[in-house]
């Protein structure tokens, strides 16, 4: 009884390329196979959808901080650093990541994005070099940006709230050393000017 087994096709089977990787399994989907939707796991992603998916990359974690490096507790500056880093290899067209994320807007609207961006990461690394940190400076690209870009006072004082909400958490000594600040000082590529809370960050 059991004529519903299917017998072997006598065909050869199409050979597929093999999965496993050097350490024995996915490093990465390879390209044979579907590429995921939005939602959808991704191998080697922490479940996250591909890079290239807009609406991933609007809701990746990524900060630009308008408030100056001097600031951040360790931990924020070496995010800042790695994330700033990630920036300039997306604005250098580097990365398919991160190519919609609203935290490159104001960046990308300036005449040299790639300048702009180095210039913000030569300040994040003169910071980590006041405190002893050993930030790698040749991954800085040049030339550097001769202007300053425009922000709004209303953007800087919501990243400084923001700011202090995490460093009540994370690090509570340097909330307490801060708090009593009302007004950061910018990230010297910045000039505050009067205005709101910009578009991209309530968006």
């Amino acid at each position: 009884m059991m004529w519903f087994l299917r017998q072997p096709s006598s065909r050869k089977a199409a050979k597929l390329p093999s999965p496993k990787g050097r350490d024995g399994w996915l490093s990465r989907p390879p390209s044979w196979l579907p590429q995921p939707r939005h939602g959808q796991v991704n191998p080697g992603r922490g479940n996250r959808c591909r890079d290239s998916c807009q609406r991933c990359s609007l809701s990746a974690p990524m900060r630009l901080w308008t408030i100056h490096p001097r600031y951040l507790d360790a931990k924020g500056l070496v995010a800042l650093w790695r994330e700033a880093l990630l920036a300039q290899k997306v604005l250098r067209g580097q990365s398919r990541g991160y190519r919609h994320h609203p935290q490159l807007i104001r960046f990308k609207e300036q005449s040299n994005p790639s300048a702009a961006i180095a210039s913000y990461l030569k300040a994040v690394h003169d910071e980590a070099a006041r405190r002893g940190y050993h930030f790698d400076r040749r991954k800085i690209g040049s030339p550097r940006f001769r202007g300053k870009i425009v922000e709004t006072a209303g953007q800087l004082l919501f990243e400084w709230q923001h700011l202090k909400r995490k460093l009540k958490q994370r690090d509570p000594k340097t909330h307490a050393r801060q708090r009593s600040i009302r007004v950061p000082q910018a990230h010297p590529l910045f000039r505050i000017v009067r205005g709101d809370v910009r578009e991209w960050e309530r968006g």
